[in-house]
């Protein structure tokens, strides 16, 4: 009985290794994506070319990733550690790579390589922690998991405002040191023992279409399209729109680190709280109202103190909705973990794009900007009636995978 306890406490601390390992991971390609994005005009002229050539080096991530989503979820499906060595490889790759010549080829080239394998890291996060976690503990490791992710956002906002105007190359070597640092951890974490409980038979994945076929699958993939649409649109134009209330750059990047620290914070310790008491409507609905209500005061009213006590409080919001979508999503992924979070982060990246691309044309206009974006979020009320009270139980994801 001793020896059969001591193992499992082994196997639960090899769990959260393999966790602790994916979230550096996970970290590493928000650094690498996001390292130009704060110093897109020093960029552009340690490189000699445009801001607009520049930009390309950020929004290559979500073009490819709406792409690649569905192929990389299918893979790992198939293949979980096959397909999530091969993103953290190519992921310290392309780190790597950007260090190889000192222009913009070889920037736009490690960019590339790190795009693709973002979808392949990112989208493994469901079928990990149902691997390698009992029941009880995968919420807590999806949200640590989410963490990291946004953590790494974060290095990158304040690494880029430290380093970035001189130092670019500075900036480069730590985003490959560090990216070379999550792989070699990741793979070799992959290599310890998976959990002997709970390995029942292996259930072949589902087609593409019965997954989508599945009604809550499609209303979380509609709140993550609405909510990282919105929250993405603001992070994209953010300083441009607060520059027309008199806000400078650097207060608007302060701004922007509050809300991605709080969203840090509120994934780690307030997510698997609210999924263990059940409240995950009343976080969504919260978030909702939050964004809506936020985007009609910030249009409206100009002060920059009230702007960033609510652009904070959005930020952390609708970034703890991710893991909690997720985790919504691994109960009812069954076998088929990879692809639901595959669709869960296409359908954030899409809605990236679009909310995007609609503020793009009223930049300059903060009025009618800021109300497009509170239109955008009524469209997640009727998603968030839709995800009901009752939470999702075995009986419901076996059904779903028969």
């Amino acid at each position: 009985m001793r020896d059969r306890g001591e193992a499992e406490l082994a196997r639960r601390r090899s769990g959260w290794i393999v966790i602790a390992a994916f979230a550096f991971m996970a970290a590493a390609t928000q650094l690498l994506w996001l390292t130009y994005a704060p110093i897109t005009t020093a960029t552009a002229h340690y490189y000699g070319v445009s801001e607009s050539a520049v930009g390309w080096l950020s929004e290559i991530f979500p073009l490819l990733y709406v792409g690649l989503a569905i192929p990389a979820g299918k893979l790992l499906d198939r293949s979980l550690h096959g397909g999530l060595g091969a993103g953290a490889v190519l992921t310290a790759l392309g780190g790597v790579l950007r260090l190889a010549g000192d222009n913009f080829v070889w920037a736009l080239a490690g960019q590339f390589v790190v795009a693709v394998a973002q979808p392949l890291v990112l989208s493994s996060v469901i079928k990990l922690a149902g691997e390698r976690l009992p029941e009880r503990e995968r919420p807590e490791g999806i949200a640590i998991g989410t963490a990291g992710m946004m953590i790494g956002m974060l290095l990158a906002l304040v690494l880029g405002a430290t380093l970035g105007g001189g130092r670019l190359h500075a900036l480069l070597v730590i985003g490959a040191v560090f990216g070379a640092l999550a792989a070699t951890a990741l793979v070799a974490a992959l290599r310890l023992p998976v959990k002997a409980a709970e390995s029942s038979a292996r259930v072949a994945p589902r087609p593409l279409r019965a997954v989508w076929g599945d009604r809550k699958v499609r209303v979380l993939a509609g709140l993550v399209f609405v909510g990282f649409g919105v929250f993405i649109a603001l992070t994209t134009w953010l300083q441009a729109l607060l520059s027309h209330y008199g806000v400078s750059a650097s207060s608007a990047g302060a701004v922007l680190v509050s809300m991605v620290l709080l969203g840090a914070i509120g994934s780690a310790v307030l997510a698997p709280r609210v999924i263990a008491h059940a409240m995950e409507q009343l976080l969504v609905g919260a978030s909702v109202l939050a964004a809506i209500g936020g985007c009609v005061v910030l249009a409206l009213v100009r002060v920059f103190a009230v702007d960033a006590i609510v652009l904070s409080l959005m930020g952390m919001l609708l970034l703890t909705d991710l893991p909690v979508i997720l985790e919504l999503s691994e109960r009812r992924a069954g076998n088929d973990g990879g692809t639901v979070a595959a669709l869960m982060w296409l359908s954030g990246n899409a809605g990236g794009l679009v909310v995007a691309v609609l503020v793009q044309s009223l930049v300059h206009h903060p009025l009618p900007a800021f109300l497009v974006l509170a239109i955008v979020g009524c469209a997640a009320i009727p998603l968030a009636l839709a995800l009901g009270s009752v939470r999702l139980t075995d009986e419901v994801v076996k059904a779903a995978a028969a």
